[in-house]
Parts: C-alpha cells; structure tokens; sequence
C-alpha cells in the first residue's frame, strides 16, 4: 500500500508561526497482478486519454521514468521508440510517464529527436504518448513513488495490461537501471503464448522453445500422459514436469499482426 500524509497549515498572528491544524494519512492500495488496472484521465502529448478503457481490445505497457532531460531516460525513450512498431504488431501499445509538465516533455522529446543519439539510434520520434503527472495522481495511484528511493520522482515502474483492463505483470526498476527492452519484448510474448495455448514459459524461455503443458488434474490422466496416450509431442521427465514444442512460426502466426 502507498501512505500519503496529508496536512493543512495555518498561520497563527499571535505566536507568529506556522502550525499544522490538521494531519491525516490516505491509505492507497497498491495496484496487484490480477487487479484490474486503476483508472484515471491525463493530458499527454497526444492529447488526452481516458486509461484503460481507451486501450480496450489492445495490451498496454504503462510505464514510468525519473525526469524530462535526464541521461538514462533518454535512452531509454529512444530505444522503446525505436521498438513501438514491433511492440504494435504484437497488439501492445506504450504509454509513458513522469513528474513533470506538458511543456517539459513536448520540449525533451523534441530534443531526443533534433539531438540524441544512442546506440546507433538517432533522429527517432517519439510517437506514443507520455503522460503529464506534476500532481502524482496516476504516479500514487499505481505506486510508482517510491519514497525511500525518491519522493519526488517516479521510479521506473513498467505494467502490462491486458485487453481487459487486468495488470498482468509488474516491474520495478530503480532510478540508476535502465531497463532490458528485449527482455520487456518477450514476457509480453510469452504472457500472450501462455493465454493462447494454455501453457507457461519456462526460465528464458524464447519463441521456438519448449513450452510448459499444465499438470495432469486426475490418476487417470497421469498415466495417459506419462505413456504418450494423451499427446504424443508431450515429453515428460516426471508426470509433473512435461513440455511439448510450439514452434516460432506459429506462436508469431497466432499473435502478431500482419
């Protein structure tokens, strides 16, 4: 849960000084996976958005950064760029955020693309939209405050919702790590393998791997299993632990966008 302390001041003519007339405390939930996604509108250089309804049908990678003109950031914003319409034909779209005013983002992302360049990447637009939150509604909201690493800047928090509106994953980054965008790539991938096929992903999974089949649920089906009666592709090293291959092509056929 997210604490914020809310007081009122007051000045006091006789004593000359400020003195607090009232001190309360708003607890907020912190937003968990399975929770649906909690909403809210904001100005962004988009334009506005109603979140998540506007991106119903659609994944969102709902993420936060420290600050406008700062290194890590800024290459952040250019490589995520640079990967939008990858991230598009995978049914994502990206929405950012920080502390900061409309004028401070319309002005650093006119400088990452007159300016920046990283890794080879350079004269890059950014096109998805990057929220205003000078009042720390959304950045509360979805805790992405942390006070003991910054009580003034947003860490870098990522979120995936999905086309329902449900929060299916969280990240949580400090202020100094800038994020693995490859790796942002394939858990969106694999969250969308696991919901298409009914499977899970094993450690590093990537498309092409071997994917995870569900436990058997009955005795009965344990013994079709482990004697190859129920799937002969289903190998199994114990009757709890059982993969079967789903091949490249047909997870990009089933997912992505032509």
């Amino acid at each position: 849960m997210i604490v914020i302390t809310i007081a009122n001041r007051i000045w006091n003519n006789d004593h000359k000084e400020v003195i607090m007339e009232e001190c309360k405390q708003e607890v907020v939930p912190m937003p968990k996976i399975g929770d649906r996604a909690p909403e809210f509108t904001a100005v962004t250089t988009q334009g506005e958005i109603n979140f998540p309804s506007d991106y119903e049908g659609e994944w969102v990678i709902l993420f936060s950064h420290p600050a406008d003109f700062t290194p890590v950031c800024s290459s952040e914003f250019i490589t995520f760029a640079s990967l939008e319409e990858k991230f598009n034909k995978a049914n994502c779209k990206l929405v950012g955020l920080s502390i900061d005013g409309l004028t401070s983002h319309i002005a650093w992302l006119r400088a990452l693309e007159e300016k920046i360049e990283f890794n080879g990447l350079k004269n890059v637009e950014i096109k998805f939209p990057l929220i205003e939150d000078i009042s720390m509604n959304v950045s509360n909201k979805y805790g992405m405050v942390q006070p003991n690493e910054d009580s003034t800047k947003a860490v870098r928090a990522v979120f995936y919702v999905d086309p329902k509106g449900i929060i299916r994953a969280i990240i949580y980054y400090p202020l100094s790590l800038g994020r693995n965008f490859n790796e942002m790539y394939r858990a969106l991938i694999a969250m969308q393998t696991a919901d298409k096929f009914k499977v899970a992903t094993p450690a590093d999974w990537h498309p092409g791997d071997d994917v995870i089949v569900p436990p058997p649920g009955t005795c009965g089906a344990v013994k079709d299993r482990v004697s190859g009666k129920e799937d002969p592709e289903i190998t199994c090293q114990d009757w709890y632990f059982c993969t079967k291959p789903i091949s490249k092509e047909k997870i990009e056929d089933a997912i992505l966008k032509k």
